[in-house]
């Protein structure tokens, strides 16, 4: 999604206490994979970086066509080179500094040198804490950021907005809901008495409400037209069918009547705790942040019960350990039949839960298919092959990312060029062979416990069944060694590990970026990870260990320690009189089986 918290280092969520798997939602974040996800004021834009971690054709490092002829070697040969950052170049540990509160809330701060500061409030909710009845109140509720509250009118917020300038946004994700600012630093005490304002004290009226449910219908009509959006949220939705990561980012239109201020409210009770919110700064002194922090947050009463988010996730990830080892073979038989509505039984059964039930109930992979036909008129037909991948703090991480920027891909238009994916393997190897392939590129959904990893790809309807074997044939390719020229070779990884650190490297460079690599690292782990933990990580990654890693995704044997399904993810849209015997092209090349 779910934002700081996802990553590596600071989010006391899922995976990332223990390990620097942070880096994979950093790059999501930089729009280098995925997300989603999951979501800012503007709300397209919001929705379509955490609803799909794929990477963005216009921005990613892999973008780009080279003649197939020189897949193999370049000009100028990929060789592995270290990479260590001088401390003064960088966010080291040694500049984090963490704050508890009596009353549970995480203060972290970076004392990096410039003239704007980056502020953040990270809460520990998000659309996979969601129930039958609450499903669809994330989505409202990051739209109703920065409305009236008890101390401002409307009118005064937006007043307060436009005075401070800067970047100052919402969004909300599977894990974690979001408010984010960079302002000028003689501005950390104004806008920390607004963010105080609109998080703890809303009004949340009637007027407000019917106002975000317009919008958001046209929102939700919208994005629905627009494959590019809507497709990443379906396979969601059909991966994690009935629970967790499954619930929709969205609010399903037949629940918008039921959006009520009271239904509201009751969920900002139940997940507004101190101890689920990190607050976190760059560019400010640690103890005068802490201060202002006291003054505008240290008024929130401690919760009768910890839902602690550092807990939380770690109890989830037990729960997890213990689903893995009871699961049979059957373990989808009680999961939903609909992409976007529980059974009324499981309605119950999830309204009955208890708040400390629902932060620490693990995601559950199901997978499945899900095939929309849009018509004979549809100029395009849209593939997607995923299964269950890794979650934040897996050791693993590493070498998926790794994988995830060496298969790369992007569009037919894409803009190549060196340091722009031309030499990743869907473009010399898909893109570049076949004229019919109108995109093609990999991507990477990366949460606290658990991930979606796979290729999506459109074509001509009357290619559909190609390009799914095309699919099917890649993300077999990479798991094998004895595939000759096809198998991954040492300039290949050499060249995604040295995009990797770069991109990890210079977006970090972003105050807004490491903004949220520290909150959501502080809200999962309750520590910060350093960079050089991050490289150190990648450059142990060899051909050997990518393609272990690899064939533990795609042949479905994640399923062994996750408890999911280990079958694959298809999702497919558009004239789909082409596509036939799926399963048996997935099953021919081995993939989801189950084991490596």
């Amino acid at each position: 999604m779910e934002r700081l918290k996802l990553v590596p280092g600071a989010e006391a969520g899922s995976d990332h206490r223990n390990k620097v798997n942070w880096l994979t939602t950093i790059l999501a974040e930089c729009d280098i994979l995925k997300t989603c996800s999951e979501h800012s004021i503007q709300k397209h834009n919001r929705f379509s970086r955490e609803t799909e971690n794929i990477v963005d054709p216009t921005r990613k490092l892999w973008i780009g066509k080279a003649s197939v002829c020189i897949w193999n070697f370049s000009p100028f040969p990929a060789k592995e080179m270290r990479t260590s950052c001088r401390d003064h170049s960088k966010p080291s540990t040694g500049l984090c500094k963490v704050t508890t509160l009596p009353n549970g809330i995480r203060i972290a701060s970076e004392n990096t040198p410039g003239h704007f500061s980056a502020v953040g409030v990270y809460v520990d909710a998000g659309s996979r804490y969601e129930t039958a009845a609450t499903r669809g109140v994330s989505h409202i509720l990051d739209r109703l950021a920065f409305k009236s509250t008890t101390n401002r009118s409307a009118d005064q917020v937006v007043a307060e907005l436009e005075s401070l300038g800067g970047n100052i946004m919402c969004s909300s994700s599977r894990e974690s809901i979001m408010y984010q600012s960079a302002i000028f630093s003689q501005d950390l005490s104004r806008i920390l008495s607004l963010f105080s304002d609109v998080i703890c004290h809303p009004t949340i009226n009637d007027a407000e409400v019917e106002e975000q449910r317009l919008t958001a219908l046209y929102e939700i009509k919208e994005i629905w037209s627009k494959p590019e959006m809507i497709l990443p949220e379906i396979l969601h939705t059909v991966a994690y069918k009935g629970n967790t990561l499954g619930n929709p980012l969205l609010c399903p239109p037949e629940n918008l009547e039921s959006m009520t201020p009271e239904l509201i409210r009751s969920y900002m009770k139940t997940w507004y705790r101190p101890e689920r919110m990190v607050i976190s700064a760059c560019g400010a002194e640690h103890e005068e942040f802490v201060d202002l922090v006291v003054k505008y947050f240290g008024d929130l009463p401690k919760s009768p019960e910890s839902l602690d988010s550092v807990m939380t996730h770690i109890e989830a990830l037990k729960k997890q350990n213990e689903q893995a080892k009871h699961t049979g073979s059957e373990n989808s038989k009680s999961f939903v039949k609909s992409l976007f509505n529980s059974s009324k039984k499981q309605q119950h059964q999830q309204d009955d839960l208890s708040p400390f039930e629902i932060a620490t109930q693990p995601a559950r992979y199901t997978g499945g298919t899900s095939f929309m036909e849009t018509g004979p008129e549809s100029p395009l037909t849209h593939v997607y092959v995923a299964f269950e991948g890794l979650s934040i703090d897996d050791p693993d991480i590493y070498a998926l990312t790794t994988l995830q920027i060496l298969l790369g891909g992007g569009g037919s238009f894409s803009a190549g060029g060196p340091g722009k994916g031309m030499y990743s393997r869907l473009f010399t190897h898909v893109l570049n062979q076949h004229y019919w392939v109108e995109s093609c590129q990999a991507f990477n959904h990366c949460y606290t416990d658990s991930g979606l990893f796979g290729i999506a790809g459109s074509c001509q309807p009357q290619y559909a069944n190609a390009l799914l074997e095309v699919i099917c044939r890649e993300l077999d390719s990479v798991a094998r060694g004895d595939v000759g020229q096809l198998a991954v070779t040492n300039t290949e990884l050499n060249r995604a590990k040295n995009q990797l650190k770069s991109s990890l490297l210079m977006n970090l460079e972003s105050r807004m970026v490491q903004l949220e690599d520290l909150g959501r690292q502080i809200q999962v782990h309750g520590k910060k990870t350093g960079i050089d933990e991050m490289l150190e990580n990648i450059d142990k990654v060899d051909v050997n260990e990518l393609r272990r890693v690899a064939s533990r995704v795609v042949r479905g044997a994640v399923s062994v320690t996750s408890g999911g399904s280990g079958k694959p993810t298809v999702v497919a849209q558009g004239n789909l009189q082409g596509l036939r015997d799926v399963n048996k092209k997935i099953e021919k090349y081995g993939l989801g089986s189950g084991s490596n």
